[in-house]
Formats: C-alpha cells, structure tokens, sequence
C-alpha cells in the first residue's frame, strides 16, 4: 500500500544586491528557493550564502526563517509549494539530503552555474549547485517531477510550474500565523 507525504518548496525574494541584480535580468519574482520536509519549514535546505552579510562565500546549507538574513526584513515576499510524493520518493527526498549533509564538505556555491542559468549557458557539476538546481535536482532523482531540461537552468520562479500546490503566497514571516500551522509533523523527518 502506497502512503503519501509532502515536501515543500519555498520560494523567496529577499532585499539582496545579489537577489534584487539577479531578479533585474530575468525579471522573475522570486530569486531563491529551498526544500523543506515539513509544512513548518523548520528542515529546511538550499545552496545559499554561509554568512547573511557576505554573498562571496556560499555553501550547502539548513536554512531557517529566523535566519540573520531573512529576519534583517520587514516583509519578505515568497511562497510555499507543497508536493506530494509517495513513500519511496519521500525516502529518496531524504536519501539524498543526507548525502548532501553528511558530504556538505565536497559541495559549493555554483556561482559560474547562476551567471549560466542568466544568460542562458550553463552546464552540469556534480559537486557545484546554486539553490533552485540544488531543489529540482532533489526532486527530479527522487522521481517527484521533471521539467524537461537540464537542471542548470531552473531557476526559482520555474519550481512553481511542476505540478506541486501553491498552499502560500505572501509575507513569509506571516506564513506560520496565516497557515496556523501546528507544530505536530504529518509523520517522523527521516533525515534529521
């Protein structure tokens, strides 16, 4: 018997020099994205800058929105999208970030990959992930979607087109008040 869970993709556009040039050339919304395996958004993860106040160094990180970065904002737009995944892709969803926790040393900020992704050019690195080809590279090897094209060209704005629920649109920082999201998980994070 197959069983359903959920994985979240949040999508935000943070006050950034980085997020607001990246946001002017490719007009889209939002500018950064993460995976997250509850419906608090408390495991959550993404390729983003190691230190709020420095955009020259990233890595693979778990992100929250108490973050220095994050909460520096009054209001930060962004959105919540929920998929539904059966067990086994929920288990490769987990699968995979635990190679990327337990490996996070091997892994770094694909900046020349996000220049790429712009001006459309770009190519694949196995140890080299901005934030939306970090969460569609999870989601596609897990089997959760396909987009059709290499995941060196996704950007956020495009996570909102692959079949997942938009459950949230608006003021992150008034997600959790909005949604009046319990603090129960639907079932047991396997990966933390």
């Amino acid at each position: 018997m197959t069983r359903y869970s959920n994985v979240y993709v949040v999508l935000s556009q943070s006050r950034t020099l980085l997020s607001r040039t990246v946001g002017a050339f490719t007009g889209d919304r939002y500018t950064h994205s993460a995976l997250a395996l509850d419906e608090n958004l408390e495991y959550m993860f993404s390729f983003g800058r190691r230190w709020a106040r420095n955009p020259f160094i990233g890595c693979f990180k778990h992100e929250s929105l108490n973050d220095d970065l994050y909460s520096s904002h009054s209001f930060l737009p962004g959105a919540v999208i929920q998929f539904s995944v059966s067990d086994e892709q929920y288990l490769g969803v987990t699968a995979r970030l635990w190679k990327f926790l337990l490996d996070a040393h091997k892994f770094s900020y694909n900046y020349s990959g996000l220049i790429g992704n712009i001006i459309g050019k770009g190519r694949e690195s196995r140890t080299k992930f901005f934030c939306s080809e970090f969460v569609y590279c999870v989601l596609h090897e897990s089997g959760v979607c396909d987009a059709r094209k290499p995941r060196y060209m996704i950007r956020p704005q495009d996570l909102m087109e692959l079949g997942g629920a938009l459950i949230f649109e608006g003021d992150l920082k008034a997600y959790r008040t909005d949604r009046r999201v319990s603090f129960q998980r639907e079932k047991p994070v396997y990966v933390i």
